[in-house]
Formats: structure tokens, sequence, C-alpha cells
């Protein structure tokens, strides 16, 4: 029995890597002559820069740029086909992970060290930017990104200094993006969306996602009516394309400040992990992510490892940390069962601190049941 093993993240807990070990774990427990085949994977999210670099040849590189709060923080990008493209994600420099939960608020963080991060791989001299767009702490529609480029902001009391974030899009009275980094128009630069959200609306980048980034109703509200006012000076920018709302509005920022175009991020990382190729001859898939929930149709992993699995004609079987509403209708795009790794109720905090032990064990049990059935 072959078992293909490829989940994403689960955020704040596991990298991806660590994930797909626990699983193979489980796996070999129930049977250990099973083959496993690790593919761990991303969307564009957090861990995308990992997994690209994981399977193609190429180099890691570091850069000090501005944290989501205005700290330095260490980013990791990439080089890859022979430094002729860059392999960056906006997690590292403005992700939800580098904020404290106490500190959670998207009025306050910045995309700036994004922008910063932009500048660095610039500096390469590549001819392409593959762009990871999710896992964020931001709500900037890619102001702070647009200014760390060379964008400049003004409010009612002139030129903004400070790195713009999501509590300051209101202010804003003109945008002269004349004095962009020229650079940024002679490289292709693709941006890798993990989820499909508009930029702005009931459906946008605040309401569905401001929430979790530490926003109450109030900002939420003030947020998406400031991403609107900010897509008002870009007005051939249009807002309503699918994945704008990605990475709180930065995917937006690539499209009106950038000229990138965007692409489903989990696709992208499928072909570069061969996913396709490996699946032939697997007999069951395993994926997962901490949560699934409605939210994973809109572009996850477990969406896009469920649909290529499907036309292969391979089961495929999810685990979460916490499986939430709308997991249903995953099952008409290839899902074949999802499982929550927690056997009783506990805390969030015990889960997490014990995730690695519930994955292995969740992944014996599944594989003891199937491995039956054959």
């Amino acid at each position: 029995m072959k078992v293909l093993i490829a989940p994403q993240n689960f955020k704040e807990s596991l990298c991806a890597a660590d994930v797909a070990r626990a699983m193979a774990d489980g796996v070999l427990r129930a049977v250990p002559d099973a083959k496993v085949d690790l593919c761990p994977m991303a969307d564009g999210g957090d861990g995308t820069v990992e997994t690209i670099m994981a399977a193609v040849s190429g180099a890691v590189r570091m850069a000090m740029v501005t944290g989501p709060l205005g700290e330095a923080v260490e980013a990791k990008w990439g080089l890859i086909d022979d430094g002729r493209t860059a392999v960056i994600e906006m997690a590292q420099a403005a992700g939800l992970e580098l904020v404290p939960d106490d500190l959670k608020d998207p009025t306050k963080t910045t995309t700036f060290g994004v922008g910063e991060l932009i500048l660095a791989a610039l500096d390469a001299s590549p001819r392409k930017i593959i762009f990871g767009l999710g896992g964020s702490a931001t709500t900037d529609g890619g102001a702070g990104m647009a200014q760390a480029l060379g964008a400049r902001f003004h409010g009612s009391a002139g030129l903004i200094e400070e790195p713009m974030c999501g509590g300051m899009l209101s202010d804003i009275e003109k945008v002269d993006v004349s004095t962009l980094d020229r650079r940024v128009f002679g490289v292709e630069i693709v941006g890798a969306y993990d989820v499909d959200n508009p930029l702005t609306g009931q459906n946008g980048a605040a309401y569905i996602f401001g929430p979790q980034k530490g926003a109450d109703n109030d900002q939420v509200q003030k947020l998406d009516a400031s991403l609107k006012h900010l897509a008002s000076f870009s007005p051939d920018a249009d807002i309503s394309l699918p994945g704008n709302g990605a990475a709180g509005g930065l995917a937006w920022g690539v499209t009106a400040y950038l000229r990138g175009r965007l692409t489903p991020g989990v696709d992208l990382i499928l072909d570069a992990v061969r996913f396709d190729k490996r699946v032939r001859d697997a007999d069951l898939v395993l994926t997962g992510e901490g949560k699934l929930d409605g939210q994973t149709l809109c572009g996850k992993t477990c969406l896009g490892v469920a649909q290529r699995a499907k036309q292969a004609g391979v089961p495929v079987i999810a685990l979460a940390g916490a499986i939430g509403d709308g997991t249903d209708r995953l099952m008409t795009s290839g899902l074949t069962a999802c499982f929550s790794i927690c056997p009783r109720p506990m805390s969030l905090r015990e889960a997490m601190g014990n995730a690695s032990d519930l994955i292995a064990n969740a992944s014996a049990n599944v594989i003891r049941i199937f491995a039956h059935r054959r």
C-alpha cells in the first residue's frame, strides 16, 4: 500500500513537513510495510517558500525587514531556476504568527516589510517573482508594501511618513505611485493567493478574515470601508476579482501597484511538487490543516489536493485540529472523509501542544480502517 501524505501546516503549531512526518509515523505504526511519500504542501500562505524550495533546487536567502508591528524580523526567501525566479511569501514579513495574541489588531499592522522583502529580491535581478499571499496579520490593502517600494501616501497633514497600516487608510487624500521603484515593472510578478475572496464586502478581506486577526465588529466595518477608500485611488484595479482579498487585500495591491497577476496558490504548489505524477500509483492520500470549514472551499490546500486526487481516482482523507461548518461541501470536491485529530474535548492550547502525537494517532486509526477494508 502506498500513501501520499500532502498536508499543509497546522497554523501556529506545526509546519507542513512536521505534520507530514507525524502522519507518516501513524501510517507505519498501523501498517509497517506501507510505502509513504511525504509531500508537504502550502497554498500561498506561510510555508510557501519552504515547500517550493524543498521541491526544487535553489538557494535560500535571508533579509532583515520591518515586521507587522514595526519590529525587525528576519525573513526567508529563495532563488530557483538558476537565479531567474525569486520566491517570497508575505507571511515571512507580516504573518499572523509574528504577532502575539494580545497584540493582534489589523488596524495597527503593516505590510511595509513585505515591500522591503521585494526590494531584497529585486537586488538579485530575477526575471520573475513568485509571491505567496496568505497567513497575514494585516488588512492594509498592500499600502505598506507600496510605500516601502517608493509610493507616497498623503493625508490632510501632508506626506505620511510612518509605515501605512489598516487604521490609516481612511486618512489618505492622495496616492502618488510615480515614485515606485521602476524595477518592479521589469519583472513578472505572480501572486499566489490562498483564498479567492474579493477585496471588500461581506465576503471580503475585512469581514471574513478581520476577526481572526483581532478585529472587533466595529473595526471590521471600518476596515472594509477603508479598503474601499484606498481602492478609489486606483480606479482601474478591479476590487471584485477572486483572490483580491487574500492577505488582507495585499493581493489587490499586487495587481494595483505592481501590475502583477494572481493565481491560486495551491495549484502553483501542486505543480511545483509534481503532485499529479506522485498520486498516480497511490492507494490513498492523507491531507490536513489546522481547521477544516467553509473557508477551505475558498482555495485552501485540502480542497486543491482533493480535486487533483479525484481526477486520478484516488481517495483522500483529511485530518484537522478542528472541523467547522461547511465541510459537507468538500465531499463533492473529491474529499472522501475528514476527521478531527482530537479524541476527546480539549483546549486549543492542549491540542496544539500535543499536535504531533494527536496527528500520528489519528493517522494510525485511519490507516487501520483503510487497510482492513482492502
